[in-house]
């Protein structure tokens, strides 16, 4: 397998300021549970002890969230301030029928000329995503003559595993099909998803390879037209997860539920569908895929992206892992961009992005200056008491 392992110092998930989340009646305990990384243990046959011990780690990680989002906020406020007034965003694009088929649009400041596209699926336990999640992304890459289009999707309870990721695909559909109205050039469209968002966006990648390689002809949009895949710090075998999650705050019971049941789980694991003797004649469909994970991330493992690389390269299709020394689940996200300055995991991207625009080229040689949003102290604090 090949593996790239970078040693970086430039030191990644809570929501902009401006978005909402809706949590109602008994469900608030399970639903909080997916995005805080909450591991309960006990003595077998003590509930009171195990009631006692859930109700401190609740308080002490409730604490710990919250504190962490004040340390960041100076930069949350300034993205959100982009968000809401920017010209440049335009915001809820209705991509479909459903709750929540929306997506954003960040554009360049200047559409001088068809610009390439990301299509980008958030993260979110598939409890919390929301497409403003991708604000920060979305901004810098369009300082950078990108358009980002930041997929929604139903979350649950709104709507379970299949859901999201018929809903990912539409927006994909929608991007593919209508982006040149906006300046995208559709031969230039790159799929990328973050934790959650990597998985059900690898999720929709795959189960579209296969359904060319049949030959169905109810497809809307084809996997030719994406020149490449990024993952940002995924799980890619949800059989290998179950137990992980579980001790990290996303039990089990409500694992399986988002899944559609331990039956299920296969189904919704790329890695596992691309080994299959059925995905043979879609691998030569599938674009060059690269992975990201930090070797800290505790929230999802890097050997998450390790053994899905390892799966796809047996098979023949063209992978790479990308592995970054020391950063954790939200450092390659959220940490790095606010950090401004050099930052390993934009520049391979935008490379990636522009590595056939030979103007596009000269103008990264010279590139603006990244402006940090956040002071350096504030965001080492942010590091040490991160729930993630």
């Amino acid at each position: 397998m090949d593996v790239v392992l970078l040693n970086t110092n430039h030191a990644a998930e809570p929501p902009p300021v401006g978005s909402r989340l809706s949590l109602r009646g008994s469900s608030l305990s399970a639903k909080i549970s997916g995005m805080l990384p909450l591991k309960l243990t006990c003595s077998p046959g003590s509930p009171s002890r195990f009631s006692d011990i859930s109700g401190y780690r609740w308080i002490t990680r409730l604490a710990a969230l919250a504190f962490y989002a004040i340390l960041l906020m100076p930069g949350f406020l300034q993205v959100a301030y982009y968000y809401f007034f920017s010209s440049q965003v335009r915001r809820s694009i209705i991509y479909g029928y459903q709750p929540r088929n929306r997506l954003d649009l960040y554009l360049p400041e200047n559409i001088d000329g068809p610009k390439p596209v990301v299509a980008f699926v958030t993260g979110g336990a598939w409890i919390i995503g929301y497409k403003a999640w991708g604000s920060l992304l979305g901004k810098q890459l369009a300082e950078r003559d990108i358009i980002v289009a930041c997929i929604d999707y139903r979350n649950f309870p709104q709507g379970t595993i299949s859901d999201m990721v018929s809903d990912a695909s539409q927006g994909i559909s929608f991007i593919c099909n209508n982006i040149s109205e906006y300046g995208g050039d559709p031969n230039r469209i790159y799929l990328m998803g973050q934790s959650a968002g990597a998985h059900i966006s690898a999720c929709v990648l795959v189960e579209q390879a296969l359904k060319e390689a049949r030959g169905e002809e109810t497809i809307s949009w084809s996997v030719s037209q994406i020149k490449g895949y990024f993952g940002l710090s995924g799980g890619y075998n949800l059989c290998k997860l179950v137990d992980h999650f579980n001790n990290r705050g996303l039990y089990r019971s409500l694992f399986l539920s988002i899944m559609e049941g331990e039956e299920s789980l296969q189904l919704f694991s790329p890695e596992v569908r691309v080994q299959d003797l059925s995905f043979k004649d879609a691998v030569s469909l599938l674009p060059p895929i690269t992975l990201f994970h930090g070797t800290a991330d505790y929230s999802i493992p890097s050997t998450s992206s390790q053994t899905f690389v390892d799966a796809l390269q047996r098979v023949g299709a063209q992978a790479d892992l990308i592995l970054y020394e020391g950063k954790t689940h939200t450092d390659l996200f959220l940490q790095d961009p606010l950090r401004g300055g050099k930052d390993d995991l934009f520049d391979h991207l935008v490379a990636v992005i522009h590595a056939d625009d030979k103007e596009a080229l000269a103008k990264d040689a010279t590139p603006p200056p990244r402006r940090r949003l956040v002071p350096e102290v504030l965001l080492r604090l942010a590091g040490h008491i991160s729930p993630f």
